[in-house]
């Protein structure tokens, strides 16, 4: 059999690139397919321009609330076109970076077409028939679309086509409590829209339910309007956009409708039983080392069963990378895993909850600090929330942070509880993204770049790709 590459990525977004590019760095062959726009969900419609549009409505909340400071700025006049094109314009800033010229510069083959399995080895991308011994499935995922009567009927928004509203929604119903819900129900809220969030279970599920109060009462003051506990029974158009009937059979009408009800993987289309993988409800099913049930095929990012979020798929991208290029087969690692919700507070949580501790664990040791205490928040005149340690057996197991930037004072705790202090360990930390700090992992990075990529790693790449050949 002859192969056309050493590896083939299907999939442009965090995960593909990483794993891509960092192939391509060791000197493999590779190819990276994408249907879609480069840099996938998070570039395009997810991270970037949600955490854009979060810090226009930042600015329009600080002119409210100035006067507590001493500082009366008035109302806020809010330009939705200049919000829009500055919400671009961060994306575009940032676009090069996962463009393809930028990987075919790295000498990535970048197909820009749609894939499918044909075999084990096989892949049909457009008019051309490609072959390699490992493959990395990174297709992502895509909205959950609940299934009430009537919704499929209405132009209901998500997060693929928010960021193209031209104008301010007058109302903006949001179905779901998560991270996203949350996050667009202040936004909007603060740019001037009224806001009604429906969802039928408690807010932020995974997170810290006293942190997830202090967010939940924080989105009440500013005038959101949450109808929380309550199931969506039918879907209804109206003269003025939307129309939401509740379970007790109340109805809630809105101009606009916002579904954020979770996600689901990206995978129809791929064949994958041809290829012998196999998938679940939640996606793709993997070992800690992201192989599918054929071995020859990773999968890693949203497509396959496990947490959800931009850094997990760097991280697993770089996992991968090294297990193609050096044979290194390393393992995912969650009992660092952080995630933030980027409300006003941000609430961050790394490692588990003091909720599932005790339910681990039993017994643990819970330090809190509020920031009421903290110089720094006094005088800044902002002192919600706080901080709170989990321990188990005097280790360091969960860290919870709501507050001001508190997804940025994760990172150190990411080293506390793996136990691992070194440039290295910086280097290869899971940072939950976007935060600042992501500079302290890009320096540490940088300082172990030339080792890594260096020669002899190269040599050894070359030779576990040309044994992979022979073995086929």
């Amino acid at each position: 059999m002859t192969y056309t590459h050493d590896v083939i990525v299907i999939g442009a977004g965090a995960a593909g690139l990483t794993a891509a590019g960092g192939a391509a760095m060791f000197g493999l062959k590779v190819a990276l397919i994408e249907e879609a726009e480069m840099g996938g969900e998070c570039l395009n419609t997810g991270c970037v321009p949600s955490k854009a549009l979060l810090a226009a409505a930042a600015r329009a909340q600080s002119a409210r609330d100035g006067v507590r400071l001493g500082v009366a700025l008035g109302i806020p006049d809010v330009d939705f076109s200049a919000v829009r094109a500055h919400v671009n314009a961060a994306i575009l800033a940032i676009a090069p970076h996962d463009s393809q010229e930028r990987f075919e510069g790295l000498g990535v083959d970048v197909i820009r077409t749609r894939a499918q399995f044909l075999d084990r080895t096989t892949i049909q991308a457009g008019n051309r028939r490609l072959r390699a011994p490992r493959f990395v499935v990174a297709t992502g995922s895509k909205p959950r679309i609940p299934d009430i009567p009537g919704l499929t009927s209405l132009p209901f928004l998500t997060n693929e086509n928010l960021f193209e509203l031209d104008i301010l929604p007058e109302h903006l119903l949001i179905l779901g409590a998560g991270a996203v819900g949350f996050e667009m129900a202040q936004a909007y809220r603060r740019l001037g829209s009224r806001v009604t969030v429906v969802a039928p279970g408690a807010p932020l599920g995974r997170d810290d339910p006293d942190a997830v109060a202090l967010v939940t009462n924080q989105l009440r003051i500013e005038g959101v309007v949450l109808e929380l506990g309550r199931e969506v029974i039918e879907a209804k158009r109206t003269e003025q956009g939307v129309s939401l009937v509740l379970d007790d059979k109340r109805s809630v009408a809105g101009s606009h409708l916002l579904v954020a009800a979770g996600r689901v993987s990206n995978i129809q289309g791929l064949e994958l039983a041809a290829a012998g993988v196999e998938a679940g409800k939640d996606g793709i099913v993997v070992d800690a080392r992201r192989r599918s049930s054929n071995k020859r095929i990773y999968a890693i990012g949203d497509c396959r069963a496990g947490p959800r979020f931009t850094h997990v798929s760097g991280y697993e991208g770089a996992l991968v990378a090294a297990d193609l290029a050096l044979g290194i087969p390393g393992k995912v690692d969650w009992r660092a895993l952080p995630h933030v919700t980027y409300t006003d507070p941000e609430l961050a949580q790394i490692g588990v909850t003091e909720t599932e501790a005790r339910e681990r664990y039993g017994r643990i040791d819970v330090i809190r600090e509020d920031f009421s205490e903290n110089d720094r928040a006094v005088a800044e005149g902002d002192v919600r929330g706080f901080m709170k340690l989990v321990r188990y057996r005097g280790k360091v197991i969960g860290v919870t942070i709501v507050g001001a930037h508190a997804g940025d004072l994760l990172e150190p705790w990411s080293q506390v509880i793996t136990g691992r202090t070194s440039t290295f360990a910086l280097g290869s930390a899971v940072i939950a993204y976007p935060t600042r700090s992501e500079i302290t992992k890009a320096a540490a990075f940088a300082a172990h770049e030339p080792l890594v990529f260096g020669a002899w790693p190269k040599r050894w790449a070359q030779l576990i790709s040309g044994a992979r050949r022979l073995r086929g």
